[in-house]
């Protein structure tokens, strides 16, 4: 019963929950990608390489040449759709840059913030004044008795 417990207390902790939210707009910006990169930047790409069309371009391994990639997979031909992974591996490189752009972003932001300043790790001495460590409980200087620190440090 006690792992089901911690199960329910990781599923309704934030992460997992950002994690799904994650994941639902990584697949929806997954297909805005794929569009992006099927219906837009390939096209011009295969214009400019003399109507190239890189979904049909592939290689039979069974020495049969076949009109189309469809028809040679009707036929379950072992064919090496290299055209296809030129599409996958543009889609990817977009994705990455993109992932990229939004990690450096939440960097500048991040740095952006202000610092708060360190605590401080010393406690001036009521008697003499001088800088004694905040554990101190008594002054190297004037060797006077000193309250220990509060727990929430400080003078």
């Amino acid at each position: 019963m006690k792992i089901l417990q911690e199960f329910r207390e990781f599923a309704v902790r934030g992460n997992v929950l950002d994690l799904a939210v994650g994941v639902i707009i990584g697949a929806a910006f997954g297909k805005i990608v794929s569009s992006l990169v099927e219906d837009i930047i390939m096209p011009p790409i295969g214009l400019l390489m003399k109507g190239v069309n890189f979904t049909e371009l592939y290689f039979s391994l069974d020495g049969v040449r076949y009109a189309t990639l469809a028809e040679a997979k009707k036929y379950a031909a072992p064919v090496i759709a290299y055209g296809q992974f030129i599409n996958v591996a543009i889609n990817f490189i977009v994705v990455a840059f993109c992932v990229f752009l939004i990690v450096k972003g939440a960097n500048r932001l991040r740095r952006q913030q202000p610092e708060l300043p360190p605590a401080p790790a010393e406690k001036d001495c009521p008697y003499c004044l001088s800088k004694v460590p905040l554990k101190a409980t008594r002054c190297a200087q004037c060797t006077s008795h000193l309250e220990p620190a509060a727990a929430g440090g400080g003078a």
